[in-house]
This record gives structure tokens, sequence and C-alpha cells, in this order.
């Protein structure tokens, strides 16, 4: 696990209804019982804590230490810096306890006066993972000192050594850090908590992962993503329609290629249309597409494209030429399917229904969610990409692990929707995310915006309707 995934975790905790005061108050209970635990009790105990949510897990940890042992608090920094509302509440807390000593250390001159001798354990609580660069003052003082009474008092860093990865970081004998150990952390001892996380976290879409996917990377047009969607025939016009519109919502460009039969139908300021010869994809598209592909960040290809022979062999020859990421959707994954050779090498995303999927590998995905995550994962394994498999709840995989989402609603089993969803994986992708995490938070916003359609509109809605809400998805996420 990575520190990344910490806050991902926090956030989708949350969204389950576990909140972020429950969180600090078993990290910081967890911290108490391991000191103990090591140490035994009828100690002096000496606990420095930050402003931020590290601060607050020690707060809480002092509080659980008073009850055998005799505890001073050292809040580095000012009391009205103390951030969340989580480290807040357990200030005040401690701030109501007579058997707890309170001392605020406003700046360095404050601490470098400290005498720490006569401290059987030193708590270091000052800063959290999500720190970068060499602590500034006062901190910096507060690691000094510590690290002055290394070896003669027992030293606990709360999930990490303060200061660390610089130079300037807490000399500690072990941290104890929470829910698994961080592939960053090197070079110290750790002592691994649970904090209370239930096991759907490992798997559980939310809004934590979304927040992480639509990070901006860019303030000129075109840095934050270029879409190119290819679908479309003399038949379908609507499908490729909608998961360009989707995709506008989160990327700077989308470039939309159809036959040009149906492109005239299409009349959208926010898309740049590219109309190809014909009433259907033909092998003689494939390279001036690839040339168009040149230009952008990930390509879906699919949406109302039918299944005359020689677009499946267009699509299927597209496919194995193009070096970009690629969502295959609808039509594409029935011409891909005749021949799954051609997205060797590639980067991909399959998002098939249980229908389409069995066309794909001849098994139909049944049973309950884990069994059928496993067919998922062991299919995802074979192909070398991502298959989103649609359904009551989706299932996500790259062969390696597996996430489900249970965003949507009966409403969304109006035509188009799956072409809203390819739209927003395909837009994640150009955004840069890896394919895991753009079809997972894909299946995540598109669910979430047919949430809120539903809310406003009861379950008879549209699949224009659910694309037209991906930015109230969007900023719901913000704001989450």
């Amino acid at each position: 696990m990575r520190i990344e995934d910490v806050y991902i975790w926090d956030i989708n905790a949350k969204w389950l209804g576990i909140s972020p005061l429950q969180l600090m108050e078993n990290a910081g209970s967890g911290v108490a019982r391991t000191i103990e635990e090591r140490f035994g009790k009828g100690l002096k105990i000496a606990v420095f804590s930050g402003t931020g949510n590290n601060g607050g897990d020690g707060f809480v940890a002092a509080r659980h230490l008073s009850f055998e042992n005799d505890v001073t608090v050292f809040l580095v920094g000012e009391e009205a810096k103390i951030r969340s509302e989580e480290a807040k509440h357990n200030w005040e807390l401690l701030k109501r306890l007579d058997f707890v000593e309170i001392r605020t250390l406003k700046d360095s001159s404050y601490v470098r006066s400290l005498d720490l001798s006569g401290f059987d354990v030193i708590v270091d609580a000052l800063l959290g993972a999500g720190t970068k660069g060499e602590p500034r003052e006062p901190i910096r003082s507060a690691i000094e000192r510590i690290n002055e009474y290394a070896g003669k008092a027992k030293v606990v860093s709360v999930d990490l050594p303060s200061g660390y990865p610089s130079k300037i970081r807490v000399k500690a004998d072990f941290a104890v850090t929470f829910q698994w150990d961080k592939e960053e952390y090197d070079g110290f001892e750790r002592v691994v908590v649970k904090i209370g996380y239930p096991e759907e976290l490992y798997h559980l879409v939310g809004p934590g992962d979304a927040k992480f996917a639509l990070r901006k990377k860019g303030q000129h047009k075109g840095q934050n993503g270029r879409l190119l969607v290819i679908g479309g025939s003399e038949d379908y016009f609507g499908a490729p329609y909608l998961a360009s519109k989707a995709a506008s919502y989160l990327v700077d460009l989308v470039y939309l290629a159809m036959p040009e039969y149906s492109a005239r139908r299409i009349s959208d300021p926010d898309l740049i249309l590219r109309p190809v010869e014909g009433r259907n994809f033909t092998r003689e598209h494939v390279a001036p597409l690839l040339e168009l592909a040149k230009r952008i960040d990930a390509v879906v290809i699919g949406p109302g494209l039918g299944l005359r022979e020689e677009t499946k062999a267009f699509v299927r020859e597209f496919v194995k030429r193009c070096e970009k990421p690629l969502v295959i959707d609808a039509d594409g994954l029935k011409a891909v399917a005749e021949d799954l050779s051609v997205l060797n090498g590639k980067t991909f995303v399959l998002t098939p229904h249980a229908g389409e999927f069995r066309a794909l590998f001849g098994a139909k995905p049944e049973g309950s969610l884990t069994e059928k995550a496993k067919l998922v994962m062991e299919k995802a394994g074979k192909t070398g990409g991502v298959i989103l498999l649609k359904g009551p709840y989706d299932i996500i995989s790259d062969g390696r692990t597996w996430r489900y989402n249970k965003t949507g609603n009966r409403g969304m089993t109006t035509g188009g929707t799956g072409d809203v969803l390819a739209g927003l994986v395909g837009a994640l992708l150009a955004l840069g995310n890896n394919p895991l995490r753009a079809a997972s938070v894909g299946a995540f916003l598109n669910g979430l915006a047919g949430d809120i359609t539903k809310e406003e509109l009861g379950e008879n809605f549209t699949a224009l309707e659910v694309a037209k809400k991906v930015p109230k998805a969007v900023k719901w996420v913000g704001e989450f």
C-alpha cells in the first residue's frame, strides 16, 4: 500500500459512514495500547503534537495514556492553527482534563529551553505523511530537541518519524503506523495497528479514488486531456455522441470521428467533429484515424459502429496498430472477440456487460460478488488489460487486484448509459490515469451522475440527462 491510499481509504471510509473522528480515536488508542504493551504502565510520558491530524492522533493517545501514566502534552505551534474539526475536538477534550499537563510551545525559543530528562517515553506526533521537504520552525527545533534525548528515553512516532524522509527527522525507536505498512516507508521499525477499516475498502470504489483521478495537470488548452471517440454508422449516431458529450465535461478537447452520413446529424460546439467518407467505417479509414490519434491522449472505439464485416475488420486493424490507451466498448467488443490477439501489448479497458463478457471469453459471470470478481480478474490477467464488467455492481480488474462500484440505480437500464460510461473512462485515461483507476472512477462517476439524475427526475430519464449531470457529480466529489 502507498501513502496515497491512506487518503483514499479515509475519504471512502467517511462515505461508508465511518467518521474521521472514529478513525482518529482508533489511531490514538492504538498508539497508547502499543506503548503500554511494550513499556508497561506508571510511566512519565511526553507527547509532542503538531497542529495537523498527526497531532490529533497524539491528543487521543495522550488521553488514553493518562489513565495509568503521568502525561504532559506539548503543543508545538499555536492553538488557533489546529486545523481539522477532529483534532480541535480532541484538543478541547484534553484541555478539560485536570490530570494531563498541557504546555503550548509557540516558537523555537520555548522549545530549546525544554528539559525532557525524567521522561520515560517521548511520543512524536508532530508531522504526518503529507508534509514535503525539511520541517520548518518551530517543528524543526522540536525534532532536534527530541533527538537529544533519543537513547535516554524511548521515542515512539505516530505513523512515521516526523520529518521523514528528509535528513531532519525524529530518531524513533519505532513508529506505530495504521492498518497496513506503506511501501514508501523504509529505514525505521514499524508496528502496524488496525483502526477500524472494513474489508470493503480494499475493493470499493468511492469519492477518494475520484478525487485523485480528477486532478488537473495544467492551465493551457489541451493539457488536461485530448480524447478521440470513434463510433457511429449509417444506423446509429446517438451512441458515439453520448460518449463524447460525457467526456467533454472532463477533458479539454474531444474529437468525434464518425461516418459523414451520420455526422451530419450532430451539432454540438463542445465537440470537434471529424467525419470520414461513407456510411460506415472500413479498413481505408484506419490510416487517417491513426494519424489523428497521434495528437490525442486516449481513444474510445465501439459505440454505434454496427456489426458489418468490413467495420469489424477496421476495428481489429485500428486496435492492432494504435499506440494510445484504448477503451473498447459495445460493437468494438464484438469485433475484437473474433481475434483477441489484437490486444497483445496494448493499454486498454474492455467494458462488457455479462452477455458481451461471455462472447469475449466463453464464460458467464455468475455467483457471488467475489466469485464474479475472480473470473473477471482471471480473464483480465490473461488478456493483459483491464476489464470493467457492467452490472448492478460494476466489477473492475487489471488481473492483479479487483474493485467494485455500487453507485447507480434501476433507471440506468435505459439505452445509452453504457456509452456515457465509455466516454468517462476514456476521458479519465486521457487525463493520465492508469487503466484500473480510469475504469473504476468512470464507473463511480457514471453511477453517481445517474443517482443525481434520479434524485431530480425519478427513475424515468435518458442517458443524455445522465451525461449532463457529470459536472454535478464532479462537483460533489470535489466538495466531499
